[in-house]
């Protein structure tokens, strides 16, 4: 039977990272935030969704992230509006990679998902793994990719806190030092495991 593994963490802790390095032992990650990007990218299939709930946002097919996410961060109510359009795409993409890594006779897979606590998917999985590091590097790092610092310090807010993520995993990854210190930890899990 395929292990599940359910990868999680805050923004900017490194869970990409996290996963090449599981990757490059065999085992194939999917990660939410690509699935999105790719929904939302021009003309994809989340865009017609998308114009008609947030009048604005799109312009000829090209989504305008900046002004979404000024929009759904300050207002609960826009966000689950988000949500209820984006979860469903995403689940699908997901079950589209099981179906396939199952056909493929995978041993096991590595779900990338930033909510994985929040919106009680690690129920589903056989264990849990939380990407963690200080809150100055999270913050640096994001910043490094041109959010502006209130839009890092809303989207934090919005995130479980990193220190019960921490509690509720069954392993923790510090990204905090070296990319090998990194691959030591990610090597002991896949060896623990027995993948």
């Amino acid at each position: 039977m395929m292990m599940m593994l359910g990868l999680t963490g805050g923004i900017g802790m490194g869970k990409s990272t996290v996963a090449g390095i599981f990757s490059e032992h065999g085992i194939p990650s999917f990660n939410a935030d690509e699935a999105v990007h790719r929904l939302q990218a021009k003309d994809g299939a989340a865009i017609p969704a998308l114009d008609a709930a947030f009048p604005g946002v799109v312009r000829d097919g090209v989504l305008d992230r900046a002004a979404l996410r000024s929009r759904v961060l300050a207002d609960d109510t826009e966000m689950k509006k988000l949500e209820a359009i984006m979860h469903p795409m995403v689940r699908g993409g997901q079950s589209g990679f099981m179906d396939t890594a199952r056909l493929e006779g995978r041993r096991a897979v590595l779900l990338d998902v930033p909510l994985l606590f929040e919106s009680n998917v690690e129920s589903r999985m056989d264990k849990t793994i939380v990407v963690s590091c200080p809150r100055a590097m999270q913050i640096e790092r994001v910043l490094g990719r041109g959010v502006p610092l209130a839009d890092i310090e809303a989207i934090i807010a919005r995130q479980m806190p990193d220190a019960e993520k921490r509690r509720r995993a069954d392993y923790v990854v510090d990204t905090s030092g070296a990319l090998e210190e990194t691959r030591v930890q990610v090597e002991k899990i896949i060896k623990e495991l027995g993948l």
